[in-house]
């Protein structure tokens, strides 16, 4: 069946989902915006999957989520259409072209969020549009950029970003954090911070990973590599936080990443403060040789 690939941006509030992937009886965010799909083209349940970019855990934000969804002819038809003067018009080119117009990439936008602020608020669609050929979201990426926000022990506690920000009840030294976070970067084996799966390699780039004071007085850090395994992100965050408050000293820390082995030295930080803010992706004409070389290393259950 021919099908056309359609790329979705997307963000949400974290907080009260079990995290992005679809389980039954909980609330996700793929369950979500696929149940909204379903309602808008009014599809069986099952039948349009996305397929996303970064998987986040439970509680864990996200301002620069892609997804991919590869729908029909005839359902993008249906969704980019038009009413006008009670006759339905297609809003996008000819179906027989399989395009979607910028018209109509910004109606199926409009109706997606439509449906999704009856009963997903906390959800935003940022755009849909055709994806370029050989794009897949998870596949195709290059890199993938977090933030981490905590607030040391004495910073003045800011509500509004409460839901986002974790809170650490110590001192905390930003400048030694700075430095110990340069020491890991590059390419390493990350298994000191993975949860291990059996067959799965820990190997990452790690290409950035530095700290800020933000206006609100908590400490931001942007954590950049080209993927990251289960818990990686929080893990790493949470052993330059015990160097931060002296429970580990810069040169421990590194041992413990040579080591390859999951510790006790630190504590893994909660998901609230973690937020996905983007995920990069080659030029169009290099996508597919990027989806084929990372099938071929990657763990297909690591992002």
């Amino acid at each position: 069946m021919e099908t056309i690939r359609l790329r979705l941006d997307i963000a949400y509030d974290g907080t009260d989902f079990s995290g992005w992937a679809t389980q039954p009886g909980l609330r996700t965010v793929q369950g979500e915006i696929e149940a909204a799909l379903a309602r808008l083209l009014r599809a069986e349940a099952g039948q349009l999957r996305l397929t996303v970019g970064g998987r986040t855990d439970a509680g864990v934000h996200a301002r620069g989520q892609v997804a991919h969804l590869d729908v029909t002819p005839e359902q993008l038809e249906k969704w980019g259409a038009t009413q006008r003067r009670g006759a339905t018009v297609a809003a996008a080119a000819p179906a027989s072209a399989c395009t979607a117009s910028s018209e109509a990439a910004r109606l199926m936008t409009r109706r997606l969020n439509g449906v999704l602020q009856r009963s997903a608020g906390d959800i935003a669609i940022h755009s849909v549009a055709q994806a370029a050929e050989g794009f897949d979201a998870r596949f195709s990426a290059l890199r993938r950029r977090y933030e981490y926000r905590l607030r040391p022990k004495n910073a003045r506690r800011d509500p509004l970003t409460a839901r986002f920000t974790a809170d650490v009840p110590r001192v905390l030294d930003l400048a030694t954090m700075q430095r110990v976070s340069e020491d890991l970067l590059g390419l390493q084996d990350f298994t000191t911070f993975c949860k291990a799966r059996e067959g799965a390699t820990a190997v990452r780039e790690l290409l950035a990973f530095d700290w800020r004071e933000t206006d609100d007085g908590a400490y931001a850090a942007r954590i950049e590599a080209d993927a990251f395994c289960h818990s990686m992100v929080r893990a790493l965050v949470g052993s330059v936080v015990a160097v931060g408050h002296g429970r580990l000293t810069p040169g421990e820390l590194v041992g413990l990443r040579d080591a390859r082995a999951r510790t006790s030295s630190f504590t893994v930080m909660p998901a609230h403060g973690l937020s996905l803010e983007e995920i990069g992706y080659p030029e169009d004409s290099e996508l597919a040789a990027r989806a084929e070389q990372t099938r071929a290393r990657r763990d297909p259950l690591d992002d």
